[in-house]
């Protein structure tokens, strides 16, 4: 039997996605020593591998076979645009993208107006105002603190991940228009998906079936 490999992405959604996996009574003890310096974990048991990837790297690994399963935040799905399948949402890692700015600017996008974006997610940004709003805007790709944008005045408006909202708050920025909900999403390679079907689709039921289950606890 071959591995199944997941990429997980590195931080708080590879912590989320392993405690759901232990729960499944799927472990793997290698991943808690805070000292290894591995970067691929094995359960020789379950013959599963796992490995910690930044956020746009898994779904390049996952299209091209080098990890059978991802699980990635929904932006860098849209965002990347990889040939992968999107099959389970697993609900944690909940936000929204949205378009930001001053309070006064919500008039410019009302109007069309020809506007410029500063944003981390281009493809995002250019999608929802090209095709959804049918708005031509400059679109300036940043990293970092794409609030500063509108503050110095590099653009009207920011397109970025709204959790809580408080820093946007903090600098005198609202949420002008939402652009989609996002939340940890689990992608399958499409060729694993034929092959390993069996393996893959029990993982994925099992999975859907403790989400429901927290679901009602809630």
């Amino acid at each position: 039997m071959k591995y199944l490999t997941f990429a997980l992405t590195k931080g708080r959604l590879a912590k989320k996605t392993l405690e759901m996996l232990e729960k499944l009574g799927i472990t793997c003890e290698e991943m808690k020593d805070k000292s290894s310096r591995k970067l691929i974990f094995v359960n020789e048991e379950r013959k599963l591998k796992f490995f910690l990837a930044k956020g746009p790297a898994v779904p390049t690994y996952v299209e091209y076979g080098a990890a059978d399963i991802g699980v990635v935040g929904k932006d860098t799905i849209v965002e990347e645009g990889r040939k992968v399948h999107e099959v389970l949402d697993l609900g944690f890692g909940a936000c929204r993208m949205c378009v930001c700015g001053y309070q006064e600017t919500a008039e410019l996008l009302k109007h069309r107006e020809l506007i410029r974006v500063a944003t981390k997610y281009p493809n995002i940004a250019k999608d929802y105002f090209y095709n959804k709003k049918h708005q031509t805007v400059e679109i300036i790709k940043m990293n970092g603190s794409i609030e500063l944008a509108p503050i110095v005045g590099l653009s009207e408006v920011i397109v970025d991940i709204v959790e809580t909202g408080s820093t946007l708050k903090e600098n005198g920025l609202v949420v002008l228009e939402e652009v989609c909900p996002l939340s940890a999403r689990m992608i399958v390679n499409p060729v694993s998906m034929r092959m390993e079907n069996d393996r893959v689709r029990e993982l994925i039921t099992s999975l859907r079936k403790l989400l429901q289950e927290e679901h009602h606890a809630d």
